[in-house]
């Protein structure tokens, strides 16, 4: 089976070696005939602790790391805005 990708925000960066990313994702609503954005959050494993809050990263599933933890960082594609324009 193929290992899912997905992009998005690091939201946290408190806890050593991991990253919370914010995941958002679009979808057309069928009643309300609005696009809808969505989001989660993933753990995410950041063995050099290199990636801060506010870094845009793409995030690779992998095997189980622990209890929350089965997505990987694997690279950084940019930085948000500080002042959230």
């Amino acid at each position: 089976m193929p290992r899912r990708i997905l992009e998005g925000v690091v939201v946290s960066d408190k806890s050593d070696k991991t990253v919370v990313v914010d995941v958002e994702r679009r979808f057309s609503d069928p009643v309300l005939k609005k696009t809808v954005r969505r989001t989660k959050k993933y753990h995410a494993h950041d063995a050099d602790n290199q990636y801060k809050e506010g870094d845009i990263v793409r995030i690779r599933e992998c095997a189980p790391i622990s209890k929350n933890k089965t997505w990987e960082v694997i690279g950084r594609v940019g930085v948000t805005d500080p002042a959230g324009t």
